[in-house]
């Protein structure tokens, strides 16, 4: 051995050392110090799994039950063929990126506008419920005509499948809240014939046929013409959905509708007690029609803590948010930008991707595999899950699954595969129904 090494080795000897003489030649305890406080480590993706479950993505037909970005085309001209990354959670690239096959845009109507205060205030420059579904329409179709690469309208389970072989983004439609019919079956028709091909029954609001989950009961679920109003979009090949409604109203739905229903965009009552997720005497009761649960993401629908938090902040600020609605009474707009700085300002928890897989999982659990999927809500909540950006991030839950355990196929089902069946049978009764006359025949009219 020669000199060098031999040295190298004595300088390493005495560094290894010194740690340790330290303390003792400073008075301290030779008893080892506890290492300082550090934040807990992020979980290491497992790369050879992260592999699996994007080409599972790439593979799959991913449909997804709700998204409010016409709401933002709308109001904000807001081109969805423009980054919006960090603003809104929707735009073509992201869709893509997410492996989007088929994307809900919710064709969503206020309750405002079925009101006789609003109407008697704008009817004439904004119109009523109808006007105001057929201009998130229109803007929907606009974007479709203006990225005719990237985009097409899809009415059918064989338009997702050509959007997926195409490499397109399959938009759909789906009206929210029921008032947007303005109590006619003849508007209905109309709407299918434009392109919807879902109405969830009502908003959080209670309408003159259909009961609400957070509003006063009036009917005890349907009412007669809501009866009609299910059986004329069973005809139609319309799906029923029955997020928003109370659970008196589903029930009766499962009652009478010859098709599956859906739920677009509603998780499970076990993990968060609000009133807009379904409780399991329902799943059980949504498997045995054929349907599908599609969960949502937003927190308080996930996470009870969230939920309790959220309002026990709402409670604290009661009086700043009834001066704000005061103060900008004339501009719901600036309102809602006033509303959302204060609740910014005093954040509450937030939950996780984790959380969201669980809810997922009991639906499965409860109901069965072949009854879950997803229903986003994205660019309708005002914040998401850890582990969720925007639509982007679809494939981090396909990842869960599959760490989890779930098989290929079960994760195919839940992506997308549990929506097409159910779709698939909605349009086999309605092959059968068409042989009736519209309505069979009834010219009911509300009284």
């Amino acid at each position: 051995m020669n000199r060098l090494p031999r040295a190298f080795i004595l300088l390493c000897l005495v560094a290894l050392a010194l740690p340790f003489a330290a303390p003792l030649a400073a008075g301290s305890s030779p008893k080892r110090q506890a290492p300082a406080p550090q934040a807990s480590p992020t979980p290491v993706r497992d790369e050879k799994l992260w592999r699996r479950a994007l080409a599972l993505q790439k593979r799959a037909i991913v449909v997804d039950g709700h998204n409010d970005i016409p709401t933002i085309m709308a109001d904000e001209d807001y081109d969805i063929g423009v980054s919006s990354v960090g603003k809104y959670h929707t735009d073509i690239a992201r869709l893509k990126q997410g492996g989007m096959t088929g994307e809900f845009f919710s064709i969503y109507v206020d309750r405002q506008y079925a009101t006789p205060e609003w109407v008697a205030k704008n009817y004439t420059t904004q119109g009523g419920s109808a006007r105001r579904a057929l201009d998130l329409i229109d803007v929907s179709y606009r974007m479709i005509e203006k990225y005719p690469q990237d985009l097409m309208l899809a009415t059918s389970t064989a338009d997702i499948r050509r959007a997926k072989k195409e490499g397109k983004v399959g938009v759909l439609m789906g009206i929210e809240g029921g008032h947007a019919i303005e109590n006619s079956l003849p508007a209905l028709r109309e709407f299918y014939r434009l392109g919807v091909r879902y109405m969830t029954l009502t908003h959080n609001n209670t309408n003159e046929w259909a009961d609400a989950c957070c509003d006063t009961a009036r009917h005890g679920g349907l009412s007669d013409f809501g009866k009609e109003v299910v059986a004329e979009m069973n005809r139609l090949g319309m799906l029923v959905d029955v997020s928003h409604v109370s659970d008196e109203t589903m029930s009766d739905v499962l009652d009478v509708s010859k098709a599956p229903v859906i739920c677009s965009h509603s998780s499970a009552r076990v993990f968060s007690n609000h009133k807009r997720n379904v409780p399991d005497e329902l799943l059980k009761r949504i498997a045995q029609n054929g349907g599908v649960v599609m969960v949502n993401f937003y927190p308080a629908f996930l996470d009870e803590k969230v939920r309790v938090a959220g309002l026990e902040r709402d409670e604290r600020l009661k009086a700043q948010h009834a001066a704000l609605r005061e103060q900008f009474k004339d501009d719901p707009k600036r309102l809602d930008e006033e509303s959302k700085k204060l609740d910014d300002a005093n954040p509450i928890p937030n939950t996780t991707l984790s959380m969201l897989v669980d809810h997922i999982e009991h639906i499965a659990k409860v109901a069965g595999i072949d009854h879950v999927g997803l229903g986003s809500d994205f660019d309708g909540v005002p914040n998401l899950p850890e582990g969720i950006r925007d639509v982007s991030d679809l494939p981090n839950i396909t990842y869960e699954l599959l760490r989890r355990g779930h098989s290929d196929e079960e994760v195919l089902k839940i992506l997308g595969g549990n929506f097409m069946r159910v779709f698939a049978e909605a349009e086999r009764v309605a092959a059968v129904e068409r042989r009736k006359i519209s309505g069979e025949g009834s010219l009911r009219r509300l009284k």
